[in-house]
């Protein structure tokens, strides 16, 4: 049993960003998704942080207006830009996890349009 157990430990391989999020420009109240893919074995766990703080998702909270997809990717149902709520816009990250280590994303900005930029 240890040989086979070791055998495959040694098939594991730590997280790796195979699909960076691209830069955003989207109208308040849009959907929007910033997409993450990482590979790893096994498979990691994606995170989403959002100016260094962790981005709550529906996995957090059923009623969040942010899910987080199978693949790592980060879906919002609405853009969402006003002093009531904490706006969407900002510099985004995805951190992809296993224990073998992480892989961090490049950076991604979200920006909220204003009148005629879309």
């Amino acid at each position: 049993m240890p040989e086979t157990w070791s055998r495959l430990r040694q098939e594991d391989f730590p997280p790796r960003i195979v699909e960076h999020p691209s830069d955003l420009i989207v109208s308040k109240g849009e959907p929007a998704t910033l997409n993450c893919k990482a590979e790893g074995r096994p498979t990691p766990t994606v995170e989403w942080y959002k100016d260094g703080e962790r981005v709550e998702t529906d996995r957090d909270n059923p009623r969040s207006h942010r899910m987080l997809l199978p693949s790592g990717s980060l879906f919002f149902l609405r853009i969402i830009h006003g002093r009531r709520s904490k706006p969407d816009d900002g510099s985004y990250v995805c951190v992809a996890r296993n224990y073998l280590g992480q892989a961090i994303s490049h950076n991604a900005s979200l920006e909220v349009a204003t009148t005629g930029q879309v």
